[in-house]
């Protein structure tokens, strides 16, 4: 490689029904990230399947380099992944969906790829990869990522850096018990903002459809719908969980911008005009969230923009700096 040509870097997300990866080139001189090369594989459960999943798709995105006529390696894997990820060495404990207690995936794909690997939370990889591609890698801002998935957390950024807070727990808002209809959380708890604001609730909530999203915005605006006053309930109660937890990512951290991303983001703009809404009826009763200009600072994720993987290949980035 050129001393001057920018690093590739490969970035793996680990979904509870896809395995993604994407190889980027990223712009050491701030002007962005490129992505090469993409492809996915459906996830399979348990640990030693995991692992061979991960190299067949790295093994993918090898060939489609090559096929490209592109002569230049990745030196760096980034993986992305839920569950309890240990930062320093790579271990991973509780992949609850593919039925994962423990897998010391750093290590295991670096000595099947012989490449220096890095794991980061799925959802911190997310915010990582959503900032980048809508901000730059300059952004000097505090930015959230808010993840709408399965269940709801949240990814923080500070001048570009990923907060971690001293336990790895920074961001996990779905766990703060302030649902009024007190639902059993996974946790353990009840209440948890997640059990009304996340894919899972909506799920759980409209069982007629999936995704439900999509079809609970659309029944509740069509009153010849037979579910319509149904529809209209279940809105209310996921939209208004939802500018719940971004009301609390605006006073506890105070972003200058909140990204909208996850499985549920792919409903796309009436899903935005649906908070936006709630958000402004909101500041019509309270001066000061009124004073926090909270639509303003929305943005919603791309639906076909592949963030999870693009942030899991930054996440590496400072391997190939350190270089």
């Amino acid at each position: 490689m050129g001393t001057n040509a920018p690093p590739l870097m490969i970035g793996i997300d680990v979904g509870g029904t896809k395995i993604a990866g994407v190889v980027i080139e990223d712009d050491l001189a701030g002007k962005g990230v490129t992505v090469l090369a993409q492809t996915q594989r459906p996830a399979q459960r348990g640990a030693n399947a995991l692992i061979d999943c991960i190299v067949a798709v790295i093994d993918t995105l090898n060939t489609q380099l090559a096929q490209r006529g592109e002569t230049r390696r990745a030196s760096v894997i980034g993986i992305g992944t839920p569950g309890t990820v240990d930062g320093r060495t790579g271990d991973v404990r509780a992949i609850a969906n593919l039925s994962i207690d423990y897998v010391p995936l750093a290590r295991a794909i670096s000595a099947r790829c012989g490449m220096t690997t890095v794991v980061e939370n799925d959802v911190n990889a997310a915010a990582l990869g959503a900032s980048s591609m809508l901000f730059g890698d300059d952004a000097t801002e505090t930015i959230a990522f808010l993840n709408l998935g399965t269940g709801l957390a949240a990814g923080i950024l500070r001048d570009g850096v990923l907060d971690h807070g001293s336990s790895n727990t920074v961001g996990e808002i779905g766990h703060i018990p302030v649902e009024p209809h007190r639902w059993k959380c996974a946790c353990g708890q009840r209440g948890c903002l997640e059990t009304a604001a996340s894919g899972g609730a909506a799920k759980r909530l409209w069982p007629y459809a999936d995704p439900p999203m999509p079809a609970i915005l659309a029944a509740a605006h069509n009153p010849h719908d037979a579910r319509h006053e149904q529809a209209q309930d279940v809105q209310h109660i996921i939209i208004n969980a939802i500018a719940d937890a971004i009301d609390i990512l605006a006073v506890t951290v105070d972003p200058a911008a909140i990204i909208i991303g996850g499985g549920m983001a792919k409903t796309g703009e009436p899903l935005l005009h649906a908070i936006t809404k709630e958000l402004r009826q909101r500041a019509q009763s309270s001066k000061f969230i009124d004073s926090l200009h909270l639509p303003s600072r929305l943005k919603l994720v791309p639906a076909d923009l592949p963030v999870g993987a693009i942030g899991a290949a930054l996440s590496a980035k400072h391997v190939t700096t350190a270089a």
